[in-house]
């Protein structure tokens, strides 16, 4: 338990780091968006495409991996589906903010998982979120149009809209790309490889930063059921849904404890875009992505300790 939690210690620092600058005021709103931009456009691409470049699959325990992700992520959107009713009934829990509940359920923080991954199992960590990255994305973003698409009021996207914010998704692409130059064998220049590797270095702490810069710790002080169950679904159900499936998939090891560092951290930043881009109930989305923040300090380190072998 030490172990981990001296490794997640400077990830929770930089996040705490990120959000005093952003209260002091050191860096603008319009400032961070820019370096949001950064890490999400330049930054982790490099990660991604250097990682999944050079990944010697065979080593890697993938396709026990994916499964074991898969079928947890189904299995949650699945729960939450059957719970709409009740959430309308009891709660009065409308569509929109049905959607927000489900989005921070099934998401999760990529950056918060490379920096996680990277501290608590060293290199091969990143290389084991990469492979959790390149499954889960395009999943979660096609279960969550969808879901925004039915319940939030909002003009259903065309197919050829969802592909094309799909093909466009700057994770999925540099993970694409990477595997593109495993699979046919084609090296990389070394002038190529280390300017992204300079680009890389920076990536997860600013990433992080990111995160901090982002909670709203005034949103916490009256915590309604919705706000409740969307973080109490992602941080403690979501990792025993993992480390169940994980046993029935056979995956141990360094690959269990990427799958439930998947499956434990917040969920993802960009849940709030696409809530408010998509009629979702975005001020709800900000509430649960700051509360699962604050909340996963203490959820995320035991499921770790407690789950990820």
């Amino acid at each position: 338990m030490l172990t981990t939690l001296n490794a997640l210690l400077p990830v929770i620092l930089v996040i705490a780091s990120g959000h005093l600058l952003a209260r002091v005021g050191l860096i603008s709103g319009d400032q961070w968006r820019g370096i949001e931009r950064l890490a999400w456009y330049v930054l982790f691409p490099s990660v991604l495409f250097l990682k999944t470049a050079v990944i010697d699959f065979s080593t890697l325990p993938a396709l026990e991996m994916s499964a074991a992700l898969l079928a947890s992520i189904f299995a949650m959107g699945a729960l939450i589906l059957a719970l709409r009713p009740m959430f309308e009934k009891v709660w009065a829990i409308n569509g929109p903010r049905y959607t927000s509940i489900f989005q921070g359920s099934v998401r999760w923080n990529a950056f918060v998982a490379l920096a996680l991954g990277e501290s608590l199992i060293g290199p091969v960590g990143v290389a084991l979120i990469a492979v959790a990255m390149a499954v889960m994305i395009p999943v979660l973003n096609v279960m969550c149009v969808l879901v925004l698409s039915r319940y939030a009021n909002a003009e259903p996207p065309t197919l050829k809209k969802t592909l094309k914010d799909l093909a466009s998704n700057t994770f999925i692409m540099s993970i694409a790309l990477g595997l593109f130059v495993n699979v046919v064998g084609l090296p990389i220049p070394a002038i190529l490889n280390d300017t992204l590797g300079l680009f890389a270095s920076a990536a997860l702490p600013v990433g992080i930063l990111c995160v901090g810069a982002g909670l709203d710790l005034a949103a916490l002080r009256r915590p309604g059921p919705a706000l409740t169950s969307g973080t109490l679904l992602r941080l403690i159900l979501m990792p025993l849904m993992g480390a169940g499936f994980a046993w029935v998939f056979g995956v141990t090891g360094p690959a269990l404890t990427a799958v439930i560092i998947s499956l434990a951290v917040p969920a993802a930043s960009n849940s709030y875009l696409m809530a408010r881009q998509m009629g979702g109930d975005a001020k709800l989305m900000a509430e649960i992505l700051t509360l699962q923040t604050v909340v996963a300090v203490v959820t995320l380190p035991l499921a770790v300790y407690l789950l990820g072998g």
